[in-house]
């Protein structure tokens, strides 16, 4: 479904990606781990558009979009969470979901007024199904800023969740989560998988990204060290040496 191949970006003098590659699989969850600074948001924004990469190709169902605008990308089936929250904070619950459900038809040229008006019901539906997944039905009419921060967590699932995705990314979803909403995140991440979700995780939490994940890529320093099964990854010398130096 995507396929990365010597995706690089520099910043100045800095590489932060400097030539990787990775397949990611339908159907699958792809895990992308690292110690801090190794690259993996600036990975992420690559795919998603919010970086112009310096060399290497993006491509989604065979498609390069390298180049292609982030809300083009979105309305191919690429949608995202954020590690830092960035909700809609003014508007409802209902009124992010139903701004994520609406975004890819207001970028083919429909106006938002158009789509409330004729396409009323199937949005409610399709909405309805994202906010009782994530566990917020009861909160549809609050703002999004009254909501607890582990709520808050799960509407930005729900949100990207609305937009209809094939390959949904999922950026640090379990930072600042206590141990019982990370268990529950690993249940919805499960269970997005049986519904044919695509997936690629990004995340510090190891114990979770080595439950969940079928594959699991390791960048450092901008460079992929290693590839392979979670098992694989936690026996392979480099990563061990990456994330707990040596002796």
């Amino acid at each position: 479904m995507l396929e990365v191949r010597g995706l690089a970006k520099h910043f100045g003098g800095v590489r932060a990606v400097d030539g990787i590659d990775f397949a990611i699989r339908p159907g699958e969850i792809f895990g992308l781990i690292g110690p801090n600074g190794s690259g993996k948001s600036t990975t992420v924004n690559l795919v998603c558009g919010l970086y112009e990469p310096t060399a290497g190709q993006i491509l989604f169902e065979g498609q390069d979009i390298a180049r292609v605008p982030t809300h083009k990308r979105l309305a191919l089936g690429l949608a995202r969470t954020f590690q830092n929250i960035r909700l809609f904070a003014n508007l409802t619950v209902w009124e992010n979901l139903w701004m994520a459900e609406n975004a890819p038809a207001h970028q083919a040229g429909t106006s938002f007024l158009k789509r409330w008006v004729g396409g009323r019901s199937d949005a409610r539906e399709r909405i309805t199904r994202a906010l009782e997944f994530s566990g917020l039905a009861h909160r549809a009419d609050d703002l999004a800023g009254s909501l607890a921060f582990g709520e808050q967590r799960r509407l930005e699932l729900a949100r990207a969740l609305a937009a209809k995705p094939k390959l949904l990314l999922l950026d640090e979803p379990a930072a600042g989560m206590n141990a019982g909403e990370i268990a529950q995140l690993d249940e919805r991440i499960r269970a997005l998988q049986g519904q044919g979700y695509t997936i690629l995780l990004i995340e510090h939490h190891m114990e979770l990204v080595m439950a969940v994940t079928d594959r699991v890529c390791v960048l450092n320093f901008g460079r992929k060290i290693a590839e392979g099964t979670p098992a694989e990854v936690q026996a392979d010398p480099a990563v061990r040496e990456a994330y707990l130096g040596t002796a």
